[in-house]
């Protein structure tokens, strides 16, 4: 093995250790464009961006966040190729290193890369809309015919003939974002849930701050559907550091015209998920939060008023004046009506803990010390996170608190 000055190696003497041939292996294995992209990194000795023909950044690979910064920005000794299939152009590499690769081996990297992008695009690449439309309607009930479902499914690429289970994933940034994230975000979903699990189908829906993403995957029994759920979780933890990720998921269906259910199940998961700060959470795990999926189901306007009977007054003040009486009530039912623990928890002195619990009792009339106004408001918290309606969050700053002190000549 040939080494450069003061024992250092060549780009050569990367390739040479195993490094080509762990991202043919990369490749090979469908183990996804985060991965490949690191794979190649590891070749070319530089940090790497793969970039789909529209713009989006389809993964990053970098020693550090400033280098991915330099190399997305086109800085200071960023490289830039066009990746082509033929006379196709796919997309293009970026990478940034401190010495030349050897032009061999990066001839033999970008055309691994080329034929990734090309595989991933798949073959209803331009018909991601048509999909979405059609995840949109199953999911929602508007179609209903199990062979009108099964037969579009399969002009689409999907099978649902032998069973299926539906994923929603939610995608949130961590700080302000520059570009269009969500294409991103969709894009890097639907090649990592083709390499999961093939004839995969998934619609998007934009919020104010979160992408929401439906999906159906066609499955012949449990295992698969949630491995795939636990294959896009790790793979877009690796492709989306910036961002909070949920993902729900279903129970698996043998009638597709059950999807809507499964549909349920998933996003009832996902907000359960995100209230909790769980990254994957399976409808079969979320416990007690099973019993409101029919009230979710048939009649939202049910759980979304008892929600305002007990919640909701608190979530208000919480929002007026940067209080904690929602978490608070959390932590008290979490710790068995236990005040000291409840205030060690929440970082705040016992009095305040009392202080806040009787607020709740003035605001919506529950005694959270008495058995029937813990059921009633856990109820609601319960209902609160079905519903995917965000917990406020605020220091405490109720006015008699004083933000955790006791005043003197209180006992303790």
């Amino acid at each position: 093995m040939s080494t450069g000055e003061k024992g250092t190696k060549t780009p050569a003497d990367v390739a040479d250790s195993g490094s080509l041939d762990a991202l043919a292996e990369a490749v090979e294995s469908g183990a996804g464009l985060p991965a490949v992209a690191r794979a190649a990194a590891r070749v070319l000795d530089a940090s790497v961006a793969l970039i789909e023909r529209s713009g989006a950044v389809l993964a990053v690979a970098g020693a550090s966040p400033d280098q991915e910064q330099k190399l997305l920005a086109g800085g200071e000794r960023v490289t830039t190729v066009e990746l082509r299939v033929a006379d196709s152009a796919v997309g293009e590499l970026r990478y940034r290193s401190k010495t030349a690769p050897d032009p061999a081996i990066a001839r033999m990297v970008t055309t691994l890369l080329a034929l990734e992008l090309e595989r991933s695009r798949a073959p209803d690449w331009q018909s991601e809309e048509v999909a979405g439309a059609f995840v949109a309607a199953v999911l929602e009930r508007k179609v209903t015919d199990r062979g009108d479902i099964i037969a579009r499914a399969a002009e689409l690429g999907a099978d649902l003939e032998r069973g299926a289970g539906a994923i929603v994933l939610r995608v949130a940034p961590r700080a302000a974002q520059t570009g269009e994230w969500r294409g991103r975000v969709l894009t890097l979903a639907m090649r990592a849930l083709r390499s999961l699990a093939s004839g995969a189908l998934a619609g998007a829906e934009e919020g104010e701050v979160a992408t929401e993403i439906a999906v159906i995957v066609p499955v012949e029994d449990e295992e698969r559907l949630q491995r795939a759920a636990a294959g896009l979780a790790h793979e877009l933890d690796d492709a989306l550091a910036g961002f909070h990720v949920t993902i729900g998921a279903s129970r698996r269906v043998a009638d597709p015209v059950d999807l809507y259910r499964a549909g349920n199940e998933a996003r009832l998961a996902a907000n359960v998920g995100e209230a909790e700060g769980r990254a994957l959470l399976a409808f079969e795990d979320t416990g007690a939060y099973r019993l409101l999926l029919p009230a979710m189901s048939d009649d939202p306007g049910e759980l979304q008023r008892f929600f305002a009977e007990t919640i909701e007054p608190l979530a208000a003040y919480d929002d007026q004046y940067e209080t904690e009486l929602v978490a608070t009530v959390g932590a008290y039912l979490a710790n068995d009506g236990n005040v000291a623990a409840t205030a060690k928890q929440l970082f705040t002195h016992r009095h305040t803990i009392r202080y806040r619990l009787e607020r709740v009792r003035e605001l919506c009339g529950h005694d959270v010390s008495a058995t029937e106004g813990r059921e009633k408001l856990g109820l609601g918290l319960k209902a609160m996170r079905v519903l995917g309606i965000a917990s406020p969050r605020g220091p405490a700053q109720e006015p008699g608190a004083e933000g955790g002190k006791v005043p003197r000549g209180i006992d303790e």
